[in-house]
């Protein structure tokens, strides 16, 4: 069995990828969405917030991962009722699930991967 095939247990072609895994890097591969993803693990944050915490990222690609993710169920947008009126976005269950996974991708970088 090789490393993918022991993803789900099940016998595949060597050179087959599993679905959920193509489906999951399709969309956390995507350059910030796990940037975002990680920044908001440390609890809510309005846009500005997000920004400096995930860096070089211009307005329109935060914005556009935002509205992907928060499709996507991983992130919350709630728009508070003040004068002006604000936003805040906070991890959803399925964001708060990627936690772990996001933490040992971390370790394994830190690890494994050579500074630039």
């Amino acid at each position: 069995m090789t490393g993918v095939d022991s993803i789900e247990g099940a016998e595949h072609s060597a050179h087959a990828c599993e679905a959920g895994l193509a489906r999951a890097f399709d969309f956390l591969g995507k350059r910030w969405n796990g940037v975002i993803l990680g920044t908001l693990s440390s609890g809510p944050a309005g846009f500005a917030e997000l920004r400096r915490g995930v860096g070089t990222i211009t307005d329109s690609v935060l914005s556009d991962r935002l509205t992907e993710l928060t499709e996507g169920g991983l992130v919350q947008r709630t728009v508070t009722d003040s004068r002006p009126p604000g936003v805040s976005y906070s991890l959803a269950p399925a964001g708060e699930a990627l936690l772990p996974i996001l933490r040992q991708l971390t370790e394994w970088a830190e690890r494994n991967l050579r500074q630039p």
